[in-house]
């Protein structure tokens, strides 16, 4: 008997041990699995319509994946840490390296798509109507998920289907009193409202016929014509009847002799251009020191205002004689829980010359957003409004963890509260709080809607419209990149990499430094 015990013991030993399921884990497991699976057929579809088999295959390997391990008792650590080092890549690494691979490239408007969509663009963009060509009533429709034409000829209320590929007759549609079709087999035809939130679509579509295009004019009418640009392949070149243009794949354009291109290009690697266009370009580089100061004050301002107010109120309550505390804590956090978007926007007008609140109650007529000066002034004091309250909250957080019995000690050695508070508690303080001064700083040195819903930048002086007395590196590069010239998402990636450099290098220094302290009062 014995013996059997002494066996039962080691079975029982060296028997794996029974993992409890409980409903936390199964929940977990399924939510993962039920994403998994919502994502894969969600993206699955259009990946295999439009060819992209990379990406699908890619797609498929990792829900493989994912699936075998939440479906497997095994590898514990992983099943944790997959999840994040999935959101990692998809929301910090992967914007990161599209933004440093989109600075070397002309991507923007004109420079979209590759060559083929460029010339496809050109030929039906030319498309002029020919006097006595036809002209039908069109109605807009969707063959699945293929954007069509429902063409009728006013002469013979014949009806045809016009799409990429060409046009076809169509048996079978329901004509209303306006000759336009109500009703045809195979497709749905769209709305007005509906037909209008297309009508990129729409007057991109162009259907070829013996004669020419058919291309729309308008949401109800088409017209057949000849397009007056034509590529030739033979000399890689746009010929018509304004001459010729010859493919520059350096710049992504079709150029003729005068140096003159075309609207519309196509993407290619510009290599440093766009960074060689923010330094040796004389108006903008010539403005990029004056406001990358600027921003250097906001920043630090913002930061550091924010900081000695919402410590300075935190001190006050923090006091043991203090009460009320809870009501004066409400009342305070009152501009953090308040939506900035819109107290931006109030803000803007309280500053407003004429009817502004702050000069009514001051009975003056200063325009504050109107001259450099009051302007930066008023941002900063906007900031420190809006800012002030999460740093008397994260201050009141570290002070409930540095012992009381510290700056008691340092009153008994006979330490006034003033330098009991610089050499004890002040570097405690910032020992705590300096990565939350860094990542702060670094949001107000991109802090767009500070500026773009108060000031939009301005004032602006007349010599430079460009540029105005509160812009942010980052307004300015929206106002170049975005501006009256289009969109030129690659010259505003490189100016991006610039401003990251510029943060990345002043949060590492920072970081030292925070390293240096915790050594000191280890």
């Amino acid at each position: 008997m014995a013996l059997d015990a002494r066996e039962a013991t080691r079975a029982s030993a060296h028997a794996r041990p029974r993992r409890e399921i409980t409903t936390a884990f199964v929940v977990s497991r399924i939510a993962v699995l039920a994403v998994t699976a919502a994502i894969l057929l969600y993206a699955a579809p259009p990946l295999a319509a439009t060819g992209s088999w990379v990406a699908l295959g890619l797609l498929c390997a990792v829900s493989a994946t994912a699936a075998w391990l939440y479906l497997t008792r095994r590898f514990i650590p992983a099943k944790y840490l997959i999840p994040g080092t999935v959101f990692l890549v998809a929301f910090q690494v992967f914007p990161v390296v599209y933004t440093l691979t989109t600075a070397f490239t002309n991507f923007g408007d004109g420079h979209r798509g590759d060559k083929a969509e460029a010339v496809t663009a050109i030929e039906t963009g030319s498309v002029r109507q020919a006097p006595g060509s036809p002209e039908y009533t069109m109605t807009v429709a969707l063959r699945g998920d293929e954007l069509v034409f429902l063409l009728v000829d006013p002469a013979t209320k014949q009806v045809s289907l016009g799409a990429a590929g060409g046009l076809t007759p169509l048996d079978g549609a329901r004509l209303g009193a306006t000759g336009k079709v109500l009703a045809a087999p195979g497709v749905s035809v769209l709305k007005a409202p509906e037909a209008a939130a297309r009508g990129p679509e729409i007057s991109a579509l162009a259907v070829p016929t013996p004669g020419g295009l058919i291309k729309a004019n308008g949401l109800s009418r088409a017209v057949e014509g000849k397009a007056t640009l034509g590529y030739d392949a033979t000399c890689d070149c746009v010929r018509g009847d304004g001459g010729t243009w010859t493919a520059d794949e350096s710049r992504g354009y079709f150029v003729n002799a005068k140096g003159e291109n075309l609207s519309q290009g196509w993407q290619v690697n510009v290599g440093l251009d766009n960074f060689s266009r923010v330094l040796t370009n004389p108006t903008i580089s010539g403005h990029f020191a004056g406001v990358l100061g600027w921003n250097l004050v906001f920043a630090l301002a913002s930061v550091v205002g924010c900081f000695a107010l919402g410590m300075g109120v935190a001190l006050a309550l923090h006091h043991p004689r203090m009460r009320g505390t809870r009501v004066y804590r409400i009342v305070l956090i009152l501009p953090y829980a308040m939506p900035a978007f819109a107290m931006l926007l109030v803000w803007r007008d309280m500053f407003n010359r004429d009817f502004g609140l702050i000069n009514q109650l001051l009975g003056t007529e200063i325009d504050w957003l109107g001259q450099t000066m009051t302007a930066r002034f008023g941002v900063i004091l906007v900031n420190l409004w809006l800012g002030f309250p999460y740093m008397f909250l994260v201050t009141t957080g570290a002070l409930q963890a540095i012992p009381r019995e510290l700056t008691e000690a340092a009153s008994i050695d006979g330490a006034a509260p003033w330098t009991a508070f610089r050499r004890v508690t002040l570097p405690l303080l910032l020992v705590a709080l300096t990565p939350l001064l860094i990542s702060s700083f670094a949001f107000n040195f991109n802090n767009f809607n500070a500026i773009a819903l108060t000031t939009d930048g301005g004032p602006f002086p007349a010599e430079s419209p460009q540029v105005g007395g509160t812009d942010l590196l980052i307004t300015y590069t929206f106002r170049l990149a975005f501006g009256a010239g289009g969109a030129q998402f690659g010259f505003a990636a490189a100016i991006s990499v610039f401003i990251f450099a510029i943060v990345a290098v002043i949060s590492a220094v920072a970081f030292r430094r925070t390293r240096r302290q915790e050594e000191v009062y280890a």
